[in-house]
C-alpha cells in the first residue's frame, strides 16, 4: 500500500492551519510584533506579541507551540458537536466560530493521521480528553491534567482526537502542544512513546508571604529538588546538561513564584496568556506575550489579575541547521526529500484503522496501550 503524501498534503495534515504552516515552515514570527529589543527591564530580554491564531515563537531546542483552548457545546452519543456545522471550513476549520474548532475533523474534532519525523511532540492537557492511535499499533486516552511525549524520531503517523463525552454540559479542551527538536544524531532513532499521569506529575506548592498557594506543574526537569518523570530516553531533555524544563505555573490573584536562577548557556521564556496581569520584577508586562528571560537571575511573577497560568520553556540550544517541511523537521532539504519518499513507501508502519480518525468508543477510563504492547493505566 501507497501511503502518497505530496507538498499540497503536508498543508493538511501538518498540526496547524495554514497560517500556522507558513509561519512554522519558514520560520517568519507573521503577524507579531517584537515590542522591545536588549535588556528592557531587570532579568527581561525580549517581550513578543503572540498572533492571535496559530503557532507561538519558540527558541531552540523548542520548533513549535500552540495553545489550544475550545469550549465545545454538549455532546451527542457519538462523541461529536451537538450543533450545527454549518458555516465552518470542513476538514480546515480553525475559524473558532462559537468560541470552538475542528481543526481536521469532520465529525469529532481534532487531527486525523499526519506524520512525523526528525523530533518530539509533547502535549500538556489541562482540561478534556485527546485519543491518541499511531502506525506502531499504539493507542491512548489520556487528558485532564496527563501529558504525553513522543519521540517522532524515524517516522511515526498518528492521529489526535478530541471525542466529547458531556452531553448535558459543554465541552472545555485547553492543553498546549510542543514541538522538541531532536539532535542530527538522533533523528533517525526508533520512535518511542511515553504517558506522564496526572498523578505522575509532580506539582510543586509555594505559598507567598501574603499567604495565597501558587502551583507549579512540573513535567520537565526539576524545581526546588523536585523532579519530573524521566523523558524518553533518546529526548534532548533526558542529558542534564541540557537543562530543559516545561513547567505550567497556576497563579491565583496575588499568587506570587519566583524562578530559580539557572545556567547562563541557558535560554528560558514564559508565555502570559490573554487577559492575564503578571508582574516580574514589578514590572507589569503585556498580556497575550511570549517574554525571553535572562535565566541565570532569580525573577519574581506577580498575578495582580484573575486567575491564570503561565507556560515556561527552558534549554540549552542544539544551535545546529534546521530543515523543515511540514510534519518533517531535519537537518538537510535531502533529509526532507527522503523522508517524503520514506512516508510514500512505507506509511512509516501501516495504518490499522477504518477510519483516519479513530476514537476509543465510550469513556471507561484513561489507557494508553504503549509501542511494546504494554498496557499502561493510571493508578
Amino acid at each position: 500500500m501507497k501511503y502518497l503524501l505530496n507538498r499540497r498534503d503536508l498543508f493538511k495534515v501538518a498540526f496547524g492551519s495554514i497560517f500556522s504552516l507558513f509561519s512554522f515552515l519558514f520560520g517568519k514570527r507573521r503577524g507579531l510584533k517584537i515590542k522591545n529589543r536588549g535588556t528592557i527591564m531587570n532579568g527581561v530580554k525580549n517581550i513578543t506579541t503572540l498572533p492571535e491564531s496559530g503557532p507561538w515563537p519558540t527558541i531552540d531546542p523548542f520548533l513549535f507551540c500552540v495553545h489550544h483552548n475550545d469550549n465545545y457545546p454538549n455532546a451527542t452519543n457519538e462523541f461529536i458537536p451537538n450543533a450545527s456545522l454549518d458555516g465552518r471550513n470542513m476538514g480546515n476549520d480553525f475559524s473558532n466560530k462559537d468560541g470552538w474548532s475542528m481543526y481536521h475533523g469532520q465529525t469529532v474534532p481534532g487531527f486525523p493521521k499526519h506524520p512525523h519525523r526528525g523530533f518530539e511532540t509533547l502535549t500538556v492537557v489541562d482540561k478534556g480528553m485527546i485519543d491518541h492511535s499511531d502506525s506502531l499499533g499504539a493507542t491512548a486516552r489520556y487528558g485532564n491534567g496527563d501529558s504525553q511525549w513522543l519521540t517522532a524520531g524515524d517516522g511515526i503517523n498518528h492521529s489526535e482526537m478530541f471525542p466529547l463525552f458531556n452531553q448535558n454540559k459543554n465541552n472545555k479542551l485547553d492543553f498546549f502542544q510542543i514541538w522538541i527538536n531532536l539532535p542530527s544524531n538522533k533523528k533517525r532513532v526508533k520512535p518511542h512513546f511515553s504517558m506522564f499521569w496526572e498523578n505522575q506529575i509532580p506539582k510543586v506548592m509555594l505559598e507567598g508571604e501574603n499567604g495565597v498557594v501558587s502551583k507549579v506543574e512540573v513535567i520537565a526537569g526539576d524545581l526546588n529538588n523536585v523532579k519530573a518523570p524521566n523523558p524518553p530516553p533518546n529526548s534532548w531533555a533526558n542529558d542534564k546538561e541540557n537543562n530543559v524544563a516545561v513547567w505550567v505555573i497556576h497563579l491565583k490573584n496575588k499568587g506570587v513564584v519566583t524562578l530559580p536562577e539557572a545556567k547562563i548557556n541557558i535560554d528560558r521564556v514564559i508565555y502570559i496568556l490573554k487577559d492575564s496581569e503578571i508582574k516580574i520584577n514589578n514590572d507589569l508586562v503585556n498580556s497575550n506575550t511570549m517574554v525571553e528571560l535572562h535565566s541565570e537571575r532569580e525573577l519574581i511573577l506577580e498575578n495582580i489579575g484573575n486567575d491564570t497560568k503561565i507556560l515556561l520553556l527552558q534549554g540549552k540550544p542544539i544551535n545546529e541547521p534546521i530543515a523543515k517541511y511540514g510534519p518533517f523537521v531535519m537537518n538537510t532539504r535531502s533529509e526532507i526529500q527522503e523522508a517524503f519518499d520514506d512516508y510514500n513507501s512505507t506509511g512509516f508502519g501501516g495504518w490499522e484503522w477504518d477510519t483516519s480518525g479513530p476514537v476509543h468508543g465510550e469513556f471507561k477510563g484513561k489507557f494508553a496501550k504503549l509501542i511494546n504492547g504494554k498496557l499502561d493505566r493510571p493508578s
